[in-house]
């Protein structure tokens, strides 16, 4: 009773007391040893049933989700015309404390179709390509949103990560470029985070009436996309922010830029003679004739040249920033060391003469006509193709736990229509198969 009053275990506690009791006899020796196996046993059972209730719940979230996306999708979760709108005190109250109900604006049509084998960075393999095409539901007319945004290179697409598989985050992962080394969670890009959004800088590659043509992506396809920007350099490129430094040199007393040209000093001087009332005509010229002796002078010229060519190069820096955009630039910002040097390298990725032959065999998406053969959806070639294969297994996709508990077995994934089968060996993969998928990405 004791025991159970102050909160303890009466099994931890009847150990503890015969343990204070000094030795004991063979028969309570032996009791005692049975005693500390069950409650061994017990341990773990303790530990098994925490398990499966985590386990439990993660999947019964996960299955609330997908019943959430399915009844979505069919429009059973729209709201009704008859019901009337939420009041706008309790919206703006819920945007005030951060809570918003996101609604979003399209999903991707993507060559990844499974989260096993897509990049994990969208620079990773160039020839990724997707298409995202915008909800009637969120416009009328979807098209009209995007008038101007062919003008761009470049948009931020941010996503949710709706294939995490499970809810849970941690304050400390393990990035699979670590090699199992754990890092702070913020200083990763972790799809397992306490809101599940995701960022990617792709490429817009032109856009057809309501949907946008993507390059340079990271995503699957069904990815729900929440809403797009466009990337500019001047604003979001640490780069052009440096050059706020670098502003043509300005006198501090007089307003009009030390670079003027003479001419240009003379027109305003004879312009501000004009408009000043003056009873002596001669005295305008005899000042204007002092000007130009003072400009005259050798030091103001120099440094009217070099005011001068301090603003060509600014421009010449500003059409060097533009032409290509700076993202991790040592003289403008600074990035964690294993960004750049992870422990895990770049692999050296190898075809068969089997697998060459399979990826031949496969026709580009602008191939018009009926055909027995495979045909990509995405991908323009089977060199094109190739080039991206390499790209994925060159950063070798991968997890830490695969990597080391799994090296013998095969991997698979998926890019476009081509099913792809490959193993890792030291410092290189190789692509055994290319086999047609047996549905294809299309049908999504």
């Amino acid at each position: 009773m004791l025991a159970v009053s102050h909160g303890i275990n009466p099994v931890i506690f009847f150990l503890h007391f015969i343990y204070k009791m000094g030795p004991v006899c063979n028969c309570c020796s032996e009791h005692v040893d049975k005693l500390k196996q069950q409650v061994s046993v017990m341990r773990k059972e303790i530990k098994n049933l925490r398990q499966m209730l985590e386990t439990a719940t993660r999947a019964h979230r996960k299955h609330l989700l997908s019943i959430e996306s399915a009844v979505s999708k069919v429009g059973v979760l729209e709201p009704k015309k008859s019901q009337p709108p939420p009041p706008p005190t309790s919206s703006q109250a819920a945007l005030e404390h951060g809570r918003i109900q996101t609604l979003p604006i399209g999903y991707i049509h993507s060559c990844f179709s499974e989260k096993n084998g897509t990049p994990r960075q969208p620079t990773v393999c160039g020839s990724s390509r997707a298409e995202l095409r915008l909800q009637h539901s969120v416009f009328n007319n979807p098209e009209h949103a995007l008038v101007g945004l062919e003008q761009f290179s470049h948009i931020w697409v941010i996503f949710l990560f709706h294939k995490n598989g499970h809810l849970s985050h941690k304050a400390k992962v393990k990035p699979p470029r670590l090699n199992g080394e754990r890092v702070g969670l913020y200083s990763t890009r972790s799809p397992h985070r306490p809101n599940a959004l995701g960022l990617t800088l792709a490429k817009l590659d032109r856009i057809v009436g309501d949907t946008i043509h993507l390059s340079d992506i990271d995503m699957i396809a069904g990815t729900p996309v929440l809403d797009i920007k466009p990337y500019i350099p001047d604003y979001d490129s640490p780069c052009s922010r440096k050059t706020t430094d670098l502003e043509p040199c300005q006198s501090n007393t007089d307003p009009a830029p030390l670079s003027l040209t003479q001419a240009q000093l003379s027109e305003k001087e004879e312009r501000q003679f004009d408009d000043s009332p003056t009873t002596n005509p001669v005295e305008p010229l005899t000042m204007l004739d002092d000007v130009k002796a003072y400009l005259s002078k050798g030091e103001l010229r120099q440094l009217s040249f070099d005011c001068e060519r301090s603003s060509v190069d600014v421009e010449a820096r500003r059409d060097e920033r533009d032409r290509r955009p700076c993202f991790t630039e040592e003289a403008y910002s600074t990035i964690a060391g294993w960004i750049r040097e992870p422990p895990v390298g770049s692999l050296e990725v190898r075809f068969t003469p089997h697998a060459q032959r399979e990826l031949a065999q496969f026709l580009p998406t602008s191939r018009s006509g009926p055909s027995d053969r495979p045909r990509f959806r995405f991908l323009r070639s089977s060199d094109e193709a190739a080039a991206a294969i390499r790209g994925v297994l060159a950063a070798d996709p991968r997890s830490v736990y695969r990597r080391t508990r799994c090296k013998d077995k095969l991997f698979f994934f998926v890019m476009d229509t081509a099913d792809i089968t490959c193993w890792f060996g030291p410092g290189f993969a190789e692509v055994l198969r290319v086999q047609p998928v047996q549905c294809p990405i299309g049908s999504i």
